[in-house]
C-alpha cells in the first residue's frame, strides 16, 4: 500500500469517526400534513414530526362552555384571515375541554390554512428556532403548549417569556401561542408571597417584586379563558351527547343516568372528560 493509499484510508477512519459525533440532519417536515409536534433526539437536531393520526374531535362535541368557545372561535378566526389575533391561556378545572377545544379550532379552521404544532414544556427553550422554520410558511401555526407550569428556575418559563413578548425581533405574523394549564399563574404560589413589604427568610429584600415575576408570564397572553367545574345537569348533557354519538338509543341513555352520576362520584369529578371515559364505558358494554 503506497503512502497516499494509507494517508487515505486514516482520513476516512478520522472522517467517519467525526461524523458520527456530529448532530444528524434533522428531516424535512411534511408541510401536507395538519399537526406536528417538536421532536428531539440524541444526535438530532429539533424537528417537526407529522401527527398521522389527529383528533377528530369539533366544537359541536364541547358543551356547556359555550363563552369560551366563542371567544377562542373568534380568536383562530381572526387569526387564520390574516388579522390581528391574540396568544390565549386556558386556565381552570381539569377535564373541562381546555385541550379539546385547541384540538377542535384545528379540525374548524385546517381548511383555512391553520396548522398545530405540539411542543413539550421541556423543550419551550426551543421556541426562536419553531418560530424561524415556519415563518416563512403560506399556513398559519399554532404552538399548542398543554398542561404548563413552571417550579422555580425553570428555563423554560423565561424561554416563553421571551417568545411571548420580550425579543429584539418581533413574533411572526403567522405564529399564536395557545397554552392550557391548571394554574392561572403558571407559577406555584407561596404563603410568603403576601408579605410584599417584609423581607423572608432567605433574604429577598423585595418580594413584591418576585410575585411580580410569577405572574407577568401569564400575563403575556392576551386573552384568558378560565373553566370551571360543571354542575350535575351539565355533566349529564355531556354524557348524553356522548353516549348518542356511541349509537345509544334515547331510552337507553336515560337509563344510564345513574350510572353516571356514580361513576362521576367514584372519581370525585363531574368534568367533560370523565362524562366521555363513562360513555365509553358503558356503549362498550351494551349488547350487540
Amino acid at each position: 500500500m503506497t503512502g497516499l493509499e494509507q494517508f487515505l484510508l486514516r482520513a476516512e477512519s478520522l472522517l467517519a469517526r467525526v461524523e458520527a459525533i456530529l448532530p444528524q440532519a434533522a428531516p424535512l417536515p411534511d408541510w401536507n400534513s395538519f399537526a406536528f409536534r417538536w421532536r428531539r433526539r440524541q444526535g438530532v437536531v429539533g424537528y417537526l414530526q407529522s401527527v398521522a393520526h389527529v383528533s377528530q374531535i369539533t366544537l359541536s362535541d364541547l358543551h356547556n362552555i359555550g363563552a369560551q368557545k366563542q371567544q377562542i372561535e373568534q380568536n383562530t378566526r381572526q387569526f387564520v384571515s390574516g388579522r390581528p389575533a391574540n396568544n390565549v391561556l386556558l386556565t381552570g378545572a381539569r377535564g373541562t375541554g381546555k385541550s379539546s377545544l385547541i384540538k377542535a379550532c384545528l379540525n374548524q379552521f385546517a381548511d383555512q390554512g391553520l396548522r398545530l404544532i405540539e411542543v413539550d414544556k421541556a423543550d419551550l427553550a426551543d421556541l426562536p428556532d419553531i418560530v424561524d422554520l415556519v415563518a416563512a410558511r403560506p399556513e398559519r401555526f399554532i404552538v399548542f403548549c398543554d398542561d404548563l407550569s413552571f417550579e422555580e428556575g425553570e428555563s423554560g418559563y423565561k424561554a416563553l417569556k421571551v417568545a411571548l413578548d420580550g425579543s429584539i425581533s418581533a413574533q411572526s405574523d403567522n405564529v399564536l401561542i395557545y397554552a392550557t394549564s391548571n394554574r392561572r399563574h403558571l407559577m406555584p404560589e407561596r404563603m410568603s408571597d403576601n408579605t410584599s413589604y417584609k423581607t423572608d427568610e432567605d433574604g429577598d429584600l423585595h418580594p413584591g417584586e418576585t410575585v411580580e415575576e410569577k405572574i407577568s408570564l401569564s400575563e403575556r397572553f392576551g386573552l384568558w379563558l378560565s373553566f370551571y367545574p360543571f354542575r350535575q345537569d351539565d355533566y349529564l348533557d355531556i354524557v348524553s351527547h356522548w353516549l348518542a354519538s356511541y349509537g345509544c338509543t334515547p331510552a337507553q341513555i336515560a337509563e344510564a343516568r345513574g350510572d353516571a352520576l356514580r361513576w362521576a362520584l367514584q372519581r370525585g369529578s363531574r368534568s367533560g372528560r370523565v362524562a366521555w371515559q363513562f360513555a365509553r364505558d358503558y356503549a362498550g358494554k351494551l349488547p350487540q
